[in-house]
């Protein structure tokens, strides 16, 4: 039995190593394992979780690359699949010093984009206690269709779901993008969205007008990330904020992914991970804050998302 399944991209991350130059500008780029659901599922991983990743990446040396790096973090690969004719998508990425990101994807069609409801094994997804995904895999068919049943599967077995809506805008040729994202949203108990994003997807800047929007769709614990400044959440009691911790940052990318597994792991330390109390989600944000912020301090994704000791260390020298 597994404590976690994520679902969704695997492909490569090309890097510029550079902070806050355009893709046009970048001067080089460094080759690093990446995907937003990869990532966090490494990062369950890290804080001791058994975690298992479903996915397709190309039968390429990427996609050995990729099998490779997450058999090494102690991520169950026995469901990432080889498409014979896609290979592993790629993506070139330039961050800025807030976190903003600019990106471009390669792929026509790539291998993540593929997966299908029949490459899913419905007995392995519906053993597990929590079900994380995002929204690049329902950009195109077949992934849109195998995100989507299997979200409905995971919350039918009783599963924690939770979905990430990381609105990447180049990869969308759908006009309708907007509405497939929220296809998604009453499928979740967790949704968490970064500041860039949260405009885009609940068509107001007010996070507490924004949250309610959310909430009525069914999610019960809606979160905001907003880097260095820290996140906020709503559970349907009020808005709470939870300031950030201010580093000097190494490499903002990722940031999001190692807050989103910190979160992901302590609401499943709670007696009910669904229905978790204001003060209790107030110290999990904060453990999550932390974690987010530790990403930052080594370049690359998943060779920067830290442990649970490696974050309990870092709040021990925080004061509140």
């Amino acid at each position: 039995m597994m404590d976690a399944i994520c679902l969704g991209e695997l492909l490569i991350d090309f890097v510029c190593p550079v902070v806050d130059v355009s893709l046009a500008e970048a001067p080089r780029f460094a080759k690093a394992p990446g995907g937003a659901p990869a990532n966090v599922a490494v990062g369950l991983a890290r804080h001791g979780l058994r975690v298992g990743f479903i996915g397709k990446v190309g039968a390429d040396p990427f996609g050995d690359f990729l099998e490779r790096t997450l058999q090494a973090a102690g991520v169950d690969t026995a469901y990432l699949q080889r498409s014979p004719t896609a290979r592993t998508t790629l993506a070139f990425v330039a961050t800025r010093s807030d976190g903003r990101k600019d990106i471009t994807f390669y792929r026509n069609p790539g291998a993540d984009q593929q997966l299908s409801p029949g490459d899913l094994d419905w007995d392995y997804l519906r053993r597990a206690r929590l079900f994380h995904f995002g929204s690049v895999s329902l950009s195109h068919s077949p992934s849109r269709e195998a995100t989507l049943e299997a979200a409905r599967q995971a919350r039918e077995a009783g599963c924690l779901v939770s979905y990430d809506p990381n609105w990447r805008p180049t990869l969308w040729d759908d006009p309708q993008a907007q509405e497939v994202i929220w296809q998604a949203v009453p499928l979740a108990h967790v949704v968490k969205l970064a500041e860039e994003e949260w405009e885009f997807l609940t068509g107001t800047p007010d996070f507490a007008a924004g949250s309610r929007l959310l909430r009525e769709q069914g999610p019960s614990l809606v979160v905001i990330t907003r880097g260095e400044q820290g996140s906020a959440f709503d559970a349907g009691e009020g808005v709470v904020e939870v300031p950030g911790f201010a580093v000097e940052v190494v490499d903002p990318l990722g940031a999001g992914d190692g807050f989103v597994a910190a979160l992901l792991y302590r609401l499943l330390q709670e007696p009910d991970p669904f229905q978790v109390p204001a003060n209790s989600l107030r110290e999990i944000l904060r453990f999550a804050n932390a974690a987010g912020a530790l990403t930052t301090q080594r370049v690359g994704v998943i060779p920067a998302l830290p442990t649970t000791a490696e974050v309990e260390r870092f709040l021990a020298t925080c004061s509140e």
